[in-house]
């Protein structure tokens, strides 16, 4: 899938979702997002099967925030199931973001509007987006007031969308962040990366307040099997008996 598939929102887009915000409107489907209705949609959005057990529902709770702290690989690996099952997603603030990457991950680029600048006034380009689509994924350019994260949260649950904010994010449902970083596909200097290992730590509020952890393995989907594979059943070389 071509990275261009994404849609890169035009400033009068952006300019419309501002207004919108700003007077309480709703984006209708003829802006060109996803315009959802809330109580129309499973209460759970779906994650990876290693992730489920980190998060206190068991997936991304519609009208939930929750929060990754710097890993973009684990905040596309967040989103990718959801964005795979149909859910429209944005990602505001990410002027770097590899939409190859994210495409890997599973997040479907026709359904993803960037916004990589949103400039000073974000905080109502996100409420706007969270009146639009199912996930909204942040990275605050910068600090916000106090009153922000309250007010994003409080639209969240209003519109039954998800925020998925990166970096600390006062009042998350969750935070989830990568403990310990492992490779795989090298050994003795040769050989071709395959992948990595995430360890994940989870903490939260309420009964998500025990850390938890758990191991996440991104392959390269354009990288080869292990040297010297064998067939079903059969370990390859150097693989153990």
């Amino acid at each position: 899938m071509s990275a261009s598939a994404a849609s890169l929102l035009p400033k009068e887009t952006l300019s419309r979702l501002r207004a919108a915000a700003a007077t309480g409107g709703t984006i209708l489907p003829s802006s060109g997002l996803g315009a959802h209705l809330p109580g129309d949609r499973e209460p759970l959005l779906p994650v990876r099967p290693e992730l489920a057990g980190l998060l206190p529902a068991g997936g991304l709770r519609r009208g939930a925030v929750h929060a990754v702290h710097d890993s973009t690989a684990l905040l596309f690996a967040l989103v990718g199931p959801a964005s795979a099952a149909g859910a429209w997603c944005a990602l505001v603030g990410l002027p770097d973001a590899g939409l190859l990457a994210a495409a890997d991950a599973g997040i479907d680029l026709t359904r993803l509007a960037l916004v990589p600048e949103p400039g000073p006034d974000w905080p109502t380009v996100v409420a706007a987006l969270i009146d639009a689509l199912d996930v909204v994924v942040l990275a605050p350019p910068a600090a916000p007031p106090a009153a922000v994260p309250r007010r994003l949260a409080a639209r969240a649950r209003e519109r039954g969308a998800v925020l998925v904010v990166r970096g600390d994010w006062p009042g998350a449902e969750v935070g989830l962040r990568v403990v310990r970083t492992g490779w795989e596909g090298l050994g003795n200097g040769r050989g071709r990366l395959r992948g990595c290992r995430l360890e994940v730590e989870s903490r939260g509020r309420g009964g998500a307040a025990r850390p938890r952890r758990t191991v996440l393995h991104l392959t390269d989907p354009a990288a080869p099997p292990p040297a010297g594979a064998g067939a079903p059943g059969r370990p390859g070389r150097g693989a153990a008996a």
